[in-house]
C-alpha cells in the first residue's frame, strides 16, 4: 500500500481568505451574460429547467416572443415552448462533435437584426454543453425504463406507472384498467423456428399493440412473452373494446417461416381498479383473468372485476 504524505495543519491565512471572498463575489454577481448563462446551466440536468433559463437569459440580452424547443429522446418527442409567436423567426439545428441534439426557435413580431443573429450564435455556443448533457440524462433515464428488444417499457416502468395511474385514479375518482396479454403458445415458436424468429415475433407484437391502442394508453413487456395494456380514464367495458382490438392486432401477425407463414394469438386478462387498491392486488386480478382465458381455451378475454 502506498503511503500518503499527511497533510500538515496550518493557521489560517487572512489574506488568502480574503482574496477567496473578494473572487466568490465576483463570481457570483458575474456580469458577463455567457458566464452567467453557463454557470445557471450547470446547476441543474433538468432539459426543462435548462430550457426556462436559457429562455430567461437570452431574452435579456435579446428579446424576442417566443422560444421553442423540440427533440426526440430515446424514441419520445419532447417540446417545450414560452411566450406567443411573432411572424419573424429564426431557427437553429442544434448539434456538437456530430450528435443532434434538437432544434431550438425564436419568434418576434419585428425582423431580427444582423447583430441579433450573431447574439444567438455566441449565446447558443454556450448552452450546448450543457443542454447535450440533460438530453443524455434524459437518454440514460429512459434506457433504465425501457425493454431493449421490443423499445417499449419494461416492468419498472409498468411498477411506476401503476403507482402514478392508481393515485391519480383514486384522487379524481376515475376509471382505469389495465390488460395482461400473453401470446399463445409461444414456447412452440421458439423450440420449432429458433430465438431469433422468436423475438422478431416479440417485436412485431409490441409494435401491434402499440398500434392498437389510443395515444393515451401504454403498452410495457411484462415479462417474457407477456404485455402490459395501461388505460387510463377507462371502464371495464372500453377495455374489453381495447381487448379485442389487441386479440386481432396479435392475431394479424404474419412471419415468413419458409413453407407458411407462422402466426401467433393472444389471451387477455382485464382487470379495472379498485378504490384504494394496491397495485400488487390489481396485477394480481389481472393475472388470474388471464389465468382464465388460457384455461378458456385461449386467443380470448376474460374479466376478472372485483376481489373475491
Amino acid at each position: 500500500m502506498k503511503n500518503l504524505t499527511s497533510i500538515q495543519s496550518s493557521k489560517s491565512q487572512p489574506a488568502k481568505l480574503a482574496a477567496l471572498r473578494q473572487a466568490f463575489q465576483a463570481w457570483s454577481q458575474e456580469p458577463d451574460p455567457l458566464a452567467r448563462l453557463n454557470k445557471r446551466l450547470s446547476t441543474t440536468l433538468s432539459l426543462e429547467n435548462q430550457l426556462e433559463i436559457i429562455a430567461e437569459e437570452i431574452s435579456a440580452t435579446i428579446p424576442f416572443d417566443s422560444m421553442q424547443y423540440r427533440h426526440r429522446i430515446a424514441r419520445q418527442d419532447f417540446v417545450f415552448s414560452t411566450g406567443v409567436g411573432g411572424p419573424h423567426r429564426c431557427e437553429y439545428r442544434l448539434s456538437l462533435e456530430g450528435s443532434h441534439y434538437g432544434w431550438l426557435t425564436f419568434h418576434r413580431r419585428h425582423k431580427f437584426s444582423e447583430e441579433e443573429l450573431t447574439g444567438f450564435e455566441m449565446m447558443l455556443s454556450a448552452i450546448i454543453c450543457p443542454l447535450r448533457n440533460a438530453c443524455q440524462f434524459i437518454a440514460i433515464e429512459q434506457a433504465a425504463l425501457t425493454d431493449s428488444l421490443t423499445g417499449i417499457g419494461n416492468k419498472r416502468a409498468l411498477q411506476e406507472e401503476l403507482t402514478r395511474a392508481s393515485s391519480l385514479a383514486d384522487r379524481l375518482e376515475a376509471p382505469c384498467s389495465l390488460i395482461l396479454c400473453d401470446l399463445d403458445h409461444f414456447k412452440r415458436i421458439n423450440d420449432n423456428h429458433g430465438h431469433v424468429v422468436g423475438d422478431h415475433i416479440l417485436s412485431k407484437a409490441a409494435e401491434n399493440l402499440e398500434r392498437a391502442i389510443r395515444n393515451s394508453d401504454s403498452v410495457f413487456r411484462f415479462g417474457g412473452e407477456e404485455f402490459a395494456v395501461l388505460l387510463p380514464h377507462t371502464d371495464i367495458q372500453e377495455a374489453k373494446t381495447v381487448a379485442e382490438r389487441i386479440r386481432l392486432a396479435l392475431e394479424s401477425i404474419r412471419v415468413d417461416g419458409g413453407e407458411a407463414p407462422i402466426t401467433v394469438t393472444g389471451s387477455c386478462g382485464i382487470a379495472a381498479h379498485l378504490p384504494t387498491e394496491q397495485t400488487e392486488q390489481w396485477l394480481a386480478r389481472a393475472d388470474e383473468a388471464l389465468y382464465q382465458a388460457k384455461a378458456g381455451g385461449r386467443n380470448c378475454s376474460r374479466v376478472f372485476a372485483s376481489i373475491p
